[in-house]
């Protein structure tokens, strides 16, 4: 079918009705609407495009997944705009201006080349000035922009418009981080991509460094296919080196600082890294274990943030200041698609850590940049305490910063005290956190300067229910709240204003997502039972490095089990209960450690706590607490135990309580209860049972 200006290609079209919700001058006719694209109906119904009323404005080119649409003839700007102002009933979302639009989409070209708004021959009516001309065409670009907005709920695959972009070109890949950061270099060079501390970083000087790093890595036998761990805290150094790397193919391991012995010296054999990058304050940690050390060929120490100046840095070792001095052109490598780009590894709470595995094709650089575009502003400075070596500072933070042509602030470590502080300073407008360190930050001494900051949103994850609206008053933030995981297969369920209160918000896709009992049976509403998603038939969710065993029991039965307890509403929004594996068994009635602890948080006493299951002598298990006390308060365990009396069941209560200075944590500050279930009772418990 044509329209004179428009060819639709019917063995393509796939009937979604997509285009004929797009249009603006309504010139494409649908029986099927949207609707049918999202609630997965049959597509019987054929479009019946319009001839007379086509303004030629291409808007449905865009977000046609089958690229069944084409254009006819070369655009003509001159015309576009004509019949633009003839055409009434044109119909925008009022919601999004001009001034929310996502510079998504490149302004379409004439025949001689020119942009449009450089055209100066274009037969237009003499009434439209330049500036409402360009007006007019941003409207229309705008609606394109706002009904990915407005429908992201809708959007069946989370990947699907994400790669609109991707199919145009003929390019099934995804991109790589460094890919992303060369295009941005070229197209914002001047423009800041990193501040930290004192130090500020462009994207043309982030590209350099990087740049120098690949040289770098290339002169010393660096190449495809070789693994490069990275063993530092936040600095711009561990970026340099995250896209330096990536820049020759190589794959990256980043590794948890604060891990030491045979936790750490696992992570790094089980890797199979040949080249490891290493802060020199952290060269004790390698000292320790160097001898259980099997596959390490290269050591590079970052001397550049060295915190003393006696560190001994051994002489076989390679100076991470000497890549520095290399030249700043791209070393033209590139990485084959199939290969591994990224092993992040889990944090290992409960056992062992795994490592999930991203290749160059599918490194989730395009969704993540689909995203950007909805969330973030080219005005935002997006700032993190949270370590890069997991996957929510490196690829919610850094990357969709990246993808919107934003700015980056980073901090070396997380500090509650100067928190605020640091945000005003770093002028954050977008910052990301996660459940476990808001009461951190909501047991701080009240300020009057609290609610001094520019920042529009919260990125949070797991955010203790009671804590929201009192976190959003005290320091004048909104909060968004998002679940997802790095071993999760990019599936995730987002709140972004727009459900109740300590929801994570409703699935994308309610027929895709199921809460299940412990024999993969759905359970009612409102009771809590392990979220699964669906996957795709003959796909594997989630590779795990070196273990496919549990690679095949994560994507069990056509189903991506998470691992988390859920709650759904009668309305559909989901809650957050817990880990699957935190559930414990008392008297016959099963306890979420995670609602035990939002009690105990409520004590005023409370700074941290940690819920978790000792042996009992009897079959089922015993309730222990760990406590970390807020600095100058006192409390003692029958004090706790009466506090909870009315506020727990009696069989949720614990019956044991430790007071400690400090938690084991991962860098993410997560709480390693695998530890404390190891130590069990310890001397210095209280038991209510001998009180």
């Amino acid at each position: 079918m044509s329209t004179g200006f428009l060819d639709f290609d019917d063995e393509k079209c796939k009937r979604c009705g997509i285009c004929s919700f797009i249009c603006p001058a309504r010139s494409i006719k649908s029986d099927t609407g949207p609707s049918a694209w999202r609630n997965g109906l049959p597509r019987l119904m054929p479009i019946a495009p319009g001839i007379s009323e086509c303004i030629a404005c291409g808007c449905c080119l865009v977000p046609c997944p089958e690229n069944a649409i084409s254009i006819t003839r070369p655009f003509r700007p001159g015309f576009f705009f004509k019949r633009l102002t003839q055409t009434k009933d044109l119909k925008y979302p009022k919601r999004y201006t001009e001034n929310d639009l996502p510079e998504l989409f490149d302004l379409p070209e004439n025949k001689s080349g020119k942009n449009v708004s450089e055209s100066e021959s274009s037969p237009v009516s003499p009434k439209q000035t330049r500036a409402q001309k360009l007006r007019q065409l941003k409207l229309l670009k705008a609606a394109v922009a706002s009904f990915i907005r407005l429908n992201v709920e809708e959007i069946r695959e989370g990947r699907f418009v994400a790669n609109i972009i991707a199919k145009r070109r003929g390019d099934p890949n995804d991109i790589s981080w460094a890919q992303l950061l060369e295009s941005r270099a070229r197209q914002v060079p001047a423009k800041n991509f990193l501040l930290y501390e004192n130090e500020t970083f462009t994207y043309r000087q982030m590209d350099e460094n990087a740049n120098r790093i690949a040289n770098f890595l290339l002169n010393n036998g660096g190449g495809r296919g070789k693994g490069l761990g990275i063993f530092m805290r936040n600095s711009p150094r561990f970026l340099d080196i995250f896209f330096g790397a990536q820049k020759i193919g190589m794959y990256l391991v980043p590794i948890n600082p604060e891990l030491k012995g045979d936790g750490l010296a696992y992570l790094i054999n089980h890797s199979d890294v040949e080249y490891f990058a290493v802060d020199a304050e952290l060269l004790g940690s390698i000292a320790s274990i160097a001898d259980s050390l099997k596959n390490i060929n290269q050591l590079i120490v970052n001397d550049i943030e060295a915190e003393a100046d006696n560190i001994a840095i051994p002489d076989h070792a390679l100076l991470l200041s000497d890549a520095y001095a290399m030249p700043t052109d791209n070393p033209g490598i590139g990485h084959n698609p199939d290969d591994m780009c990224l092993i992040i590894y889990t944090s290992g709470t409960t056992g062992r850590p795994k490592g999930v595995v991203y290749h160059y094709k599918k490194s989730s650089v395009k969704l993540l940049t689909f995203f950007a575009y909805i969330l973030l502003r080219e005005d935002d400075i997006y700032y993190t305490y949270l370590p890069l070596c997991h996957g929510n500072a490196l690829f919610i933070t850094t990357t969709m910063t990246m993808a919107r042509k934003a700015t980056m602030a980073l901090s070396r470590k997380f500090s509650a005290s100067r928190f605020m502080e640091t945000l005003r300073g770093y002028n954050a407008t977008v910052f990301n956190t996660i459940g476990s360190v808001i009461p951190i930050l909501m047991k701080q001494p009240e300020k009057e300067t609290d609610r001094e900051n520019n920042v529009r949103f919260v990125f949070s994850a797991a955010c203790p229910t009671e804590m929201w609206e009192p976190f959003e008053n005290r320091f004048n933030v909104t909060l968004y709240e998002g679940y997802g995981a790095v071993d999760g297969g990019g599936k995730g369920i987002m709140n972004l204003g727009t459900a109740p209160v300590g929801s994570l918000g409703k699935p994308t896709n309610p027929k895709e997502v199921k809460i299940i009992d412990e024999n993969g049976q759905p359970v009612p509403v409102g009771i809590p039972g392990e979220l699964v998603f669906k996957v795709k038939k003959g796909k594997s969710a989630v590779a795990y490095y070196k273990n496919e065993e549990a690679s095949r029991k994560k994507s069990h039965g056509g189903w991506l089990n998470t691992g988390d307890l859920v709650r759904q509403d009668e309305n559909g929004f989901i809650y957050f209960v817990g880990r699957n594996t935190e559930s414990m068994r008392k008297s016959g009635e099963n306890v979420s450690a995670y609602e035990v602890e939002h009690v105990i948080m409520q004590h005023p006493s409370v700074e941290e706590v940690a819920v978790y299951a000792v042996p009992s002598e009897m079959s089922e298990d015993e309730i222990m607490t760990a406590v970390k006390l807020v600095e100058g308060q006192s409390l003692t365990a029958g004090e706790l135990r009466d506090f909870l009396t009315d506020k727990l069941a009696k069989y949720a209560i614990p019956r044991y309580t430790r007071f400690v200075e400090e938690f084991p944590k991962t860098t993410s500050h997560r709480i390693i209860k695998r530890v404390l279930e190891e130590e069990g009772v310890t001397e210095d418990t209280d038991d209510v049972m001998t009180a």
